[in-house]
């Protein structure tokens, strides 16, 4: 007769190896997500950037208008290269694509005192927005609701360069 003989239970190997993917594809679900969510934040920074830039150059352009009253221009172009004056102007050194959208096809809004020129741009894109509250206190959801104006350009040049000083005069 013959003895049987004693072996060790197998299958723990196979559990431990099983239980290491699980752990791994965890670590990798979290990964990505975390991925993703700088990858939003890094996106929603950039189109802050560019459109504050934009906003600049409509502010800059409206400034340089050579007779009064100020202009507004008519498309983005004219931001990369101001023909109006003897020597022409750059407001902004290159259009600047929506990091959304990754493509140059920002939202002009018009501006009602001068038809067909434009005094704010938006984006295109309806993506979600991480930071919903906006450093100036407004709220914006989706990345369209933020508006980029060359008023409100205009305002924090103003409180950058301080009063105007007018005359000196002495005290009574």
């Amino acid at each position: 007769m013959r003895r049987a003989r004693w072996r060790p239970p197998s299958g723990f190997t196979y559990l431990g190896v099983l239980f290491l993917v699980a752990l791994t594809a965890a670590g990798l679900a979290a990964l990505g997500q975390a991925w993703t969510t700088a990858a939003q934040r890094e996106r929603e920074a950039e189109l802050l950037w560019r459109g504050a830039e934009i906003a600049r150059a409509i502010a800059s352009y409206s400034r340089a208008t050579p007779v009064p009253p100020a202009e507004y221009p008519r498309e983005l172009q004219d931001l990369l290269v101001d023909r109006r004056g003897v020597k022409p102007r750059h407001h902004l050194r290159r259009l600047y694509a929506d990091p959304f959208t990754q493509e140059a096809d920002w939202v002009l809004i018009l501006e009602p005192a001068q038809p067909g020129r434009f005094s704010a741009v938006r984006s295109r894109s309806d993506q979600p927005l991480l930071r919903e509250k906006q450093q100036d206190g407004s709220v914006a959801h989706k990345a369209s609701e933020l508006v980029f104006s060359s008023q409100a350009s205009l305002m924090n040049a103003a409180a950058v360069a301080g009063p105007a000083s007018g005359p000196a005069s002495s005290p009574p």
